[in-house]
Order: C-alpha cells, then structure tokens, then sequence
C-alpha cells in the first residue's frame, strides 16, 4: 500500500538549481525517515540525503552545503533542494522509506545537468 512518487525534475546548467519532490501514501509519514538517492549510468544507486521524523537533515559529503531536504507532514512530501549543480549531480533521484523492515522506493524521476 506504500506509494511514493517524485516531481520535479528536468535539466539544467551548472551552476543552476532544481528542487525534485516526493510525496508519501500508504504510511505514517510524520514517523517516518524519508531519503532520496541517486542512480547515474553506469554506477550504482548512492545515497544522497535524509531527513528524520523530527526533521534532522544528513547529507552524503558530496552534497553538503549545496542541497537541502525537507519535509511537510501536512502534504506528507520530502523535497531535495538542490543548488549549485554539476554534470556529476546528473542521475535518476529516487525517494525511498523503510516500513517494518522493507524498503519502498517511487518510480525515479531524471535530472540533467548539462550545457
């Protein structure tokens, strides 16, 4: 009964920014950890970014100080602010959670970074 499904995405320059969303049915969403990973071509999915049930943000090194997670537990969404992007950001982005033990992911939505 899990669902999540992103928006958002689309293609910039360097230099740009882009915020991809996700919003969560099926759970408890104010209980739940939300994180986004990526998944370039050719390399396996990475994790990016978490945020916890009380909001406290992490961050995969690469994107310190450039992206930034959110949530609204009235909209039941996860966003991913992502600022100051490079080639090297362009990838599937998924939202994921984990339900008893199970990990569910949305569909993936596609961001390009490009000139």
């Amino acid at each position: 009964q899990v669902h999540l499904r992103e928006s958002g995405g689309g293609e910039v320059q360097p230099g740009g920014s882009l915020t991809v969303s996700c919003k969560a049915s099926g759970i408890n969403f104010s209980l739940n950890t939300m994180t986004w990973h990526r998944q370039a071509p050719g390399k396996e999915r990475e994790w990016v970014a978490s945020i916890t049930s009380g909001s406290t943000p992490d961050y995969v090194d690469s994107v310190k100080g450039r992206f930034t997670i959110s949530r609204d537990n009235v909209r039941r969404t996860v966003s991913l602010q992502m600022n100051s992007l490079e080639p090297e950001d362009t990838a599937v982005y998924y939202c994921n959670t984990m339900l008893r033990g199970t990990n569910f992911w949305g569909r993936g939505i596609q961001v390009t970074v490009s000139s």
